[in-house]
């Protein structure tokens, strides 16, 4: 408030004009050098200051005085290591001594520079202690005086490890002098980087890595640095250390290694496996996960490090390792879910651990879990449609709007996929497994063979009960129906192992045979029931069909389907035989039948053979690059981006960027084949996918049609039943595109992207879509597939190739879903034209997405258990929270992509360290109720 009298307020002057900066800094430079600095330091740092400049001085002894001894200059120096070890000054703020010496760090590095140059030194013990003290002081005054492109800190640090070691030899060491830790975390750290840089700049001027001599200096303080750093929580940094001089094998040997770290040192290690370009570094460093994790007795885990390393030799040793029971049958159900061909022989419980291998009780425990949801009541296909909320009725039946006629046999081969993906896994349904057979002969001739085969879907995983409905109609006179059962009994195997080995039994004879169609149904079941497995006698049968000297559209298609088959079942073993006789019969084949519109499965075929294993498929890509018929150079694209899958590697996608750059109108076949592999190569790392997605925008704005037609189908492979809003939004744009191909790519990619989720919004866009496209038969097949995918098995069931913890890649369901989109790419000549039956490849990727919790003889034991978006806890301090925004339910649960469970309840224990499937659980000793506590 102002004062009531003006005249008693207080005159200021002030200056009209605003001084020079020159001025204001020299009036400031003034204050800081005189006055302040006096008003600012306490008594006792200036009597600190003081000391330390007298110590300075007396370790100097630059006048040379003789009563300053050798002795005196070590006590002296003493003193100045004492005050910088114990500067406990806040982080914040550079500690006092530090600061305080900085003024003398050039007068004490000429002194070493001396010391070091002097040769009387070296026969002086004491004069070598001192030159060695210096040096660590030195070391840690360049910490932050040094300069950096010099490494002066380890510099001076490896002097006076010399100056110990010459020390130790002579029997004259203090003990604690070498020691790094006792300077602190922060110097430990600044050291670790140094020695990094110095390792590379080694490497460049011609040492050779794999000998230790060129960097035994450098080792030497590795081995205190990473032990240090691990028994300091900071266990992160002692990898990183280790990796940067490639000495990772030294984690083997670290003793402090325990209970307590083990889980977070395996887990950075796995986790920084996929950021490896070199797949050596990458095999060592899973490798390495798995050595620690057997190390602890955690054999589950150990399992999954050898899996996620493709590395299937060292299963018999760590069965034969592990004792506990519980913890076998959990790593042979790990097995089954990842279709892992495996036998167990010499164990007391061999019979029981083989069928848990062989998915044999998958199909009751998902039948128990669809009668505790309470969704086992069979689903129509119109119940799906849900054509009354339609405004034009679904398929317009009505003869006076006009228009074209809707072909009722391509609708009812529509609503046969449909029951097929809706009712996959229940034994039951309303159309095909009644007692009469209406509903097969409302189809026509191909059309009742996948009617036949949808029975395999059906009653997938059952095998005894589904033999037993498909039966009869083996036996059926019509050619097509016959084909059907054929396929339905490989169908019905998918993913488990039967004793009687039905499908092979059944199958064989029909290879063997003439008939056409009964042999493009004998290969494709096949290839259904034993994807993954490898087995020899399969694989010999099939080859009998590439092998073959027919030739014609018929055969070629025979031998299409086989190498595809054959790719499927040998999927990631890269087998020579198979692979030569594929690329083979590509060089040999004439230019019309590799212009089939179904030689392209034979490019599949030989890209699954190689999926994932990088570098072994360079041999097999220079083979193929030979074809000069266009197609070799979709062969060449496909197994390039198949060896690379999941992999991120940057060059790769790089490589089909390239391809992607020519604008080509036609015959582009593999530039759609780059592109879905940009998406198969960035798959599975969150970085590299977010990356691809603006790529594919790239991709739509500026290049020519058939690229973006194949755009929807790599975003479905970057989301396999994973709906983000995003992609919904974007695959819905495309979905209205003028093109009819890539229009009919994003309705499929719009099933693909919400497989068995479900998901409303996607299921309200498909309705809109079924009336937009009412009268184009090709655009309503593709919406009727897309809704029959997106509530498959009653949204009990995930597409998704990942499992684990989204740490295991299921190869034959990748395969699968490769099988899908690479059809996309010819859409009308495949899965719109006779060979819709190819659709069913997809139950190779079919799984429950549940999580059952089971005691150990696999009875229910239902818990609590808390169910959220899984969070990336790599490298992080403390105990973080795994899940973020969790809800509690009992179990069973059902998971979606990118959720993670967790037990809410100390009762029990889990066998497996990851909540997915089936979990066994057993009683925790350590637990009191709540009552007695």
């Amino acid at each position: 408030m102002a004062p009531k009298d003006e005249k008693e307020a207080v005159k200021i002057s002030v200056e009209s004009k605003d001084p020079s900066k020159k001025e204001s800094n020299n009036k400031n430079k003034s204050l800081k050098d005189g006055d302040l600095k006096e008003a600012t330091m306490s008594e006792e740092d200036q009597e600190l200051k003081e000391r330390l400049e007298t110590c300075v001085s007396t370790v100097a002894n630059q006048d040379s005085e003789e009563a300053v001894t050798v002795p005196l200059r070590l006590k002296a120096l003493d003193v100045i290591v004492t005050e910088l070890r114990s500067a406990t000054s806040s982080m914040t703020s550079v500690p006092k001594p530090l600061k305080f010496l900085r003024p003398h760090f050039p007068e004490l590095k000429k002194l070493h520079v001396e010391l070091v140059e002097d040769s009387a030194v070296d026969g002086d013990s004491e004069y070598m202690l001192l030159r060695a003290r210096l040096g660590d002081v030195l070391s840690v005054l360049a910490m932050t005086l040094g300069d950096d492109d010099e490494r002066e800190s380890l510099n001076f640090k490896l002097s006076g490890m010399k100056d110990y070691v010459a020390l130790k030899e002579q029997g004259k060491s203090a003990t604690e002098d070498d020691n790094l830790g006792c300077w602190g975390h922060e110097y430990v750290r600044s050291l670790a980087g140094e020695i990094g840089q110095e390792y590379n700049a080694r490497v460049i001027d011609g040492a050779d890595p794999e000998t230790d001599e060129p960097f035994s200096d450098l080792l030497g303080m590795v081995d205190i640095i990473a032990p240090f750093h691990i028994s300091h929580n900071a266990e992160a940094e002692a990898v990183d250390l280790l990796i940067e001089v490639q000495r990772l094998e030294k984690l083997k040997d670290l003793e402090n290694i325990d209970q307590k770290n083990f889980a977070r040192i395996c887990l950075y290690l796995i986790k920084t496996a996929d950021f490896m370009s070199d797949p050596d570094d990458l095999a060592e460093m899973l490798e390495i996960a798995h050595h620690l994790y057997v190390r602890q007795g955690q054999f589950f885990d150990a399992l999954r490090a050898a899996l996620r390393s493709g590395n299937e030799e060292v299963i018999p040793e760590l069965f034969a390792q592990c004792e506990d029971p519980l913890m076998k049958k959990q790593m042979c159900l790990l097995l089954g879910r990842h279709r892992v061909n495996y036998e167990i022989e010499d164990d007391d419980d061999a019979d029981e651990l083989n069928e848990l291998i062989g998915n044999a009780h998958l199909s009751e425990q998902f039948t128990k879990l669809a009668v505790d949801l309470d969704v086992m009541e069979a689903k129509t296909p119109e119940d799906i449609y849900k054509s009354h909320l339609a405004e034009t009725g679904g398929f317009s039946r009505r003869r006076d709007n006009g228009g074209a006629q809707v072909d009722s046999a391509r609708a009812n081969l529509a609503s046969t996929f449909v029951n097929a993906f809706v009712n996959a896994g229940f034994g039951v349904d309303k159309l095909m497994s009644t007692d009469d057979d209406d509903w097969l002969y409302k189809n026509k001739d191909h059309g009742m063979m996948s009617a036949t085969a949808s029975l395999g879907s059906i009653f997938m995983w059952s095998v005894e009960e589904g033999l037993t409905q498909i039966d009869k109609y083996l036996y059926s006179s019509e050619e097509y129906v016959k084909a059907g059962a054929a396929l339905a009994v490989g169908i019905l195997s998918s993913g488990v192992r039967n004793d009687a080995d039905p499908a092979l039994a059944l199958l064989a004879e029909h290879i063997e045979g003439d008939s056409h169609i009964m042999k493009c149904a004998a290969c494709t079941g096949l290839g259904i029931a034993y994807a993954g497995s490898g087995r020899e006698e399969i694989v010999e049968l099939l080859m009998m069909v590439i092998d073959s000297e027919n030739t014609g559209p018929e055969a070629m298609m025979e031998c299409s389907l086989a190498g595809l088959a054959l790719g499927m079942i040998c999927i990631g073993k890269c087998d020579e035989d198979v692979g030569s006789s594929l690329v083979q019969k590509l060089m040999e084949a004439s230019d019309e039948d590799l212009d089939h519109s179904h030689a392209k499965y034979l490019c599949l075929g030989l890209g699954l053979l190689f999926l994932g294993k990088m570098e072994k498929a360079d041999a097999m890509l220079e083979a193929v690059k030979t074809v000069e018929h266009k197609i070799g150079k979709y062969a060449a694209v496909l197994l390039d981006t198949c060896a690379y899958a999941g992999s991120g590697n940057v060059l790769k996608v790089q490589e089909m960027l390239h391809h992607c750059a020519e604008h080509l109108t036609e015959d582009a076949e593999h530039q759609m084949a780059a592109v879905i592999g940009i998406g198969l190569i960035t798959m599975g790392e969150d970085t590299g996918s977010e990356m691809a997605l603006r790529t594919f925008d790239h991709l739509l704005h500026y290049c020519e049609i058939p690229i973006k037609r194949a755009v929807p189908l790599a975003l479905a492979l970057l989301h396999v039943s994973n709906p983000e809003y995003g992609v919904i939004d974007q695959l819905s744009r495309l979905s209205h595109d003028p093109d009819t191909e890539l229009s009919q790519n994003a309705i499929l990619a719009m099933g693909v992207v919400s497989a068995g989720t479900n998901n409303s919004r996607v299921a309200g866009l498909l309705r809109q879509l079924s009336e937009f496209y009412s009268k184009e038969a090709g655009h309503i097949f593709c919406v009727r597939i897309a809704q029959g995918m997106l509530h498959m098995g009653k949204g009990l069931i995930t597409l998704s190739p990942y499992h684990s913890d989204r740490m295991l890649t299921c190869a034959p369901a990748l395969g699968a879903m490769l099988t899908l989109l690479h059809s996309g790419i010819d859409m009308k000549n495949t899965i719109l034209d006779k060979s819709h039956y190819l659709l069913y490849y997809l139950t190779c990727a079919m799984n429950p997405r549940m999580l059952v919790t089971v005691n150990e003889d696999l009875s229910w034991r239902p818990v609590t258990a808390r169910v959220g978006m899984a969070v990336e806890t790599v490298g992080q301090a403390g105990k973080p929270k795994s899940i973020t925004g969790f809800q509690t339910h009992t179990t069973p649960v059902l998971l979606q992509a990118k959720e993670r469970a967790e037990l809410a309840t100390e009762e029990v224990l889990s066998v497996a360290t990851v909540l997915e499937g089936i979990v066994i659980l057993k009683d925790n000793p350590d637990y009191e109720p709540e009552a007695e506590k």
